[in-house]
């Protein structure tokens, strides 16, 4: 299905000539008309400071998958195939193979083709190319060399792009006819795909099979290779291209740790830039969405019958092949209905230094490094986090208990509950919930007074007795939540009675020196006291999401003005209190 849907992609796109792909080209050889060197340095088209041609250059040239055995490449190719040119550690046998190789394969184009610069180029490599050129000691013998006759480039010639097409047409071979199981016609099937899939995190570099079988159990019949599941050359290099095209685009691809989330549509382009609001979660964006899901506004109002079909696909890398890691086949309109219901499910209050407010929302990234602990940029979050938590914005599927336990453990681990861990508490509880109407419902953003589970009620509590101890003693460096949160928020029980005996010395000192602060939280303590009437022995994984919960929105919640100037700014935001990502 992945690869069907691929190759229909492929119907849109303006690919490149058979058997050609956009490669780095790093070196240049500069030659006239008659095939001499203009110069016996390489121009190196190498930029350092630039990401997209540190490489080289990039331009389309010949490209095909190649293993152990010598093929070369047209009239583009790294130095031992171009130059005969055999590295400190090189086997000069098999570099002089290579090279007659390749000279032979330059001589039979220009016979086919009777190009003026083919020919130019044969000339220059029956001259000795290294007895014409001079590699410095800066000389990468693995990027890629081209030539330019004349200022033409003889690889984006017509006729040459007509040979490389010819020459690798599996036709020609020995390739067993077979049913494609793509197009489902009778055609030769390659063993091997002729292009690799670039990009993809974790893969290697020179790129990735996204169809590979070697080893005996996966050999079904005695097909080896990519013939167990028969790919005819057409479909196999327009599903390859179809998929570098995705990689390559910052508007159809999102990429975490060691995946790569790839999406695309089956005729017409979204209207929502779905990659880019994962990857950044712009307010006016998200905003303008969840407006034109819920209330039909704007000019990409979603209409019921929008029934486009929508797919996405998550892609890693193992060695040298191309992981399916997750698989989505939606619709368009589905997809913008549930992705506004995820970024809704998010919504949660933050305490800032001017005051709470109801906080921005999160992309991928962001909720994805909630599960490892904060500021930790070496401790990647694992990858089933990120796809559970795309599914669910492209599906609505439920977000595991596994990302609510590994939430509530960080809370536990680091003493303290951030803006994001906060967040995918709520979502993964929300998501849980079938009765969960984002159109109608601001169901967990803020403190809830009417909730009155012990859970619930027990981080509050904390909350509160947390606010007594930083009134009473101003700069307090370690609180009790440094000390006591993990104890608190699995067996309350355990850990309340000796906390409410502790806080009684602050609660006389506020009563003395701040009456005004010592009314106000003693009114809080009061009114989550009032509703909780013994504390749980132990909680379970909910529950001590729904403590966490508890905790943040108390000490979110907007501070209550009273008469005495003192119960203003009863808890100061404290330096580290603010949001962290």
């Amino acid at each position: 299905m992945l690869l069907e849907k691929l190759r229909e992609y492929s119907e849109r796109l303006d690919l490149p000539p058979r058997l050609y792909s956009e490669l780095p080209v790093r070196y240049i050889i500069e030659l006239d008309r008659e095939g001499r060197a203009l110069s016996k340095e390489l121009i190196d088209t190498a930029d350092p400071s630039n990401s997209a041609t540190k490489r080289g250059t990039r331009r389309l040239t010949p490209s095909l998958q190649r293993s152990v055995g010598i093929k070369p490449l047209l009239l583009t190719d790294k130095a031992d195939y171009v130059l005969g040119y055999v590295p400190d550690d090189g086997k000069p046998g098999r570099v002089a193979q290579c090279h007659a190789a390749f000279v032979d394969l330059v001589r039979r184009c220009a016979k086919a083709t009777g190009e003026p610069a083919v020919h130019a180029v044969v000339a220059f490599l029956e001259r000795g190319p290294l007895t014409q050129i001079e590699p410095d000691q800066d000389f990468d013998p693995g990027a890629l060399i081209a030539f330019r006759v004349d200022g033409e480039n003889p690889t984006a010639l017509p006729p040459v792009q007509a040979f490389w097409a010819a020459e690798n047409d599996p036709a020609r071979g020995s390739a067993p006819m077979m049913q494609c199981i793509i197009c489902g016609s009778q055609r030769p099937a390659l063993e091997r795909l002729e292009l690799k899939v670039k990009g993809v995190p974790g893969g290697q570099s020179s790129g990735t099979s996204i169809i590979s079988f070697n080893a005996e159990a996966f050999e079904s019949y005695g097909l080896t290779a990519s013939l167990n599941a028969p790919t005819c050359s057409d479909c196999g290099e327009r599903f390859t291209k179809a998929v570098n095209e995705l990689l390559a685009s910052s508007d159809a691809c999102v990429r975490l740790q060691n995946v790569a989330y790839v999406f695309w549509t089956k005729e017409r382009q979204s209207d929502t830039p779905f990659a880019a609001l994962l990857n950044e979660a712009n307010p006016e964006q998200v905003k303008q969405l969840y407006e034109s899901v819920f209330t039909g506004a704007g000019s990409t109002a979603v209409r019921e019958f929008d029934t486009e079909p929508f797919y996405a696909a998550a892609l890693s890398g193992s060695g040298g092949r191309c992981v399916v890691r997750e698989w989505i086949d939606t619709t368009i309109g589905e997809a913008q209905r549930q992705l506004a219901r995820w970024f809704q499910m998010q919504r949660i209050i933050q305490l800032t230094q001017f005051g709470p407010e109801v906080a921005a929302p999160m992309p991928l990234r962001q909720l994805a490094y909630a599960t490892v602990r904060t500021g930790d940029h070496n401790n990647p979050a694992p990858a089933n986090v990120s796809r559970a938590l795309l599914r669910t914005a492209l599906t609505g599927a439920p977000l595991p208990h596994d990302l609510l336990y590994q939430a509530v453990r960080r809370c536990r681990a680091e003493q303290s509950v951030t803006r994001p861990r906060a967040a995918l508490i709520k979502m993964v509880l929300l998501s849980q919930r079938r009765d969960f109407n984002p159109e109608e419902e601001e169901t967990m953003v803020e403190l809830d007074e009417t909730n009155k589970d012990p859970a619930y009620l027990c981080g509050r509590l904390l909350a509160v007795l947390e606010q007594a101890q930083r009134a009473a003693l101003p700069g307090i460096n370690a609180t009790i939540v440094d000390r006591f949160y993990g104890t608190a928020s699995s067996a309350p029980a355990s850990v309340f009675g000796r906390l409410m005996r502790g806080v009684q010395p602050h609660l006389a000192r506020l009563e003395r020196d701040r009456r005004g602060a010592w009314v106000t939280i003693q009114r809080r303590l009061e009114e989550v006291q009032a509703d909780l009437r013994t504390y749980p022995r132990t909680l379970t994984l909910e529950q001590q999401g729904l403590f966490a919960l508890g905790y943040y929105h108390e000490r979110a919640r907007r501070w209550t003005k009273a008469a005495d100037s003192d119960t203003n700014n009863v808890e100061e935001p404290q330096a580290g209190d603010h949001e962290q990502e």
